[in-house]
């Protein structure tokens, strides 16, 4: 590949089409390095969201079931959310562990494993996944308006079950799963 199928696109005009809390819409008039002129190419925007794949003293992983709208259906999952405005990933990821599962543990105890692109060629999401070491549940679940959350515990030969049978299904959260496995030498 020569250097100018690398270059950038050039961006000519851009607006917000959709701007909801849930939601996030940015249409692009770009500009490809041949010169060559494209419309409407559409580009979600996000803060991102934080991943935790949080561990008890026991080797227990907290899992959360949940109906997400968009595919509507039930999913089992890491615990999760999005960024809030002027919050950093971290704290982001001890916010979602307590409100969605009501476990915590101090901020020692949260390691940032890695940080993932979600999807590059329509969207500016990253997720960052967490290791949450010896949580407990301390705390009282606060769930947003849109979640009704059930609370699971798993051992480290049931997430890879869930991961390789389709139990969890959701292509980050797998990635996640597979790469906190990796980390701790339980693959």
């Amino acid at each position: 590949m020569d250097q100018a199928s690398r270059a950038p696109w050039r961006v000519v005009e851009s607006k917000i089409v959709i701007e909801s809390p849930f939601f996030k819409l940015r249409c692009d008039q770009i500009e490809l390095p041949d010169g060559t002129r494209v419309g409407d190419y559409y580009v979600r925007e996000s803060r991102g969201f934080s991943v935790v794949f949080a561990v008890t003293s026991d080797e227990r992983v907290v899992l959360v079931r949940q109906y997400k709208h968009g595919i509507d259906d039930v999913v089992l999952e890491l615990p999760a959310g999005g960024i809030d405005p002027g919050e950093d990933a971290k704290t982001c990821a001890m916010r979602e562990l307590a409100e969605e599962t009501g476990y915590e543990t101090t901020p020692e105890k949260f390691e940032l494993l890695r940080s993932f692109i979600l999807e590059p060629t329509s969207s500016t999401s990253r997720y960052h996944l967490y290791l949450a070491r010896d949580v407990a549940p301390t705390a009282t679940q606060k769930f947003d308006t849109l979640e009704d959350i059930e609370v699971e515990l798993a051992t480290f030969a049931q997430m890879r079950a869930y991961v390789r049978d389709g139990t969890i299904d959701v292509g980050s959260q797998a990635a996640a799963v597979y790469y906190a496995l990796d980390v701790l030498g339980k693959l």
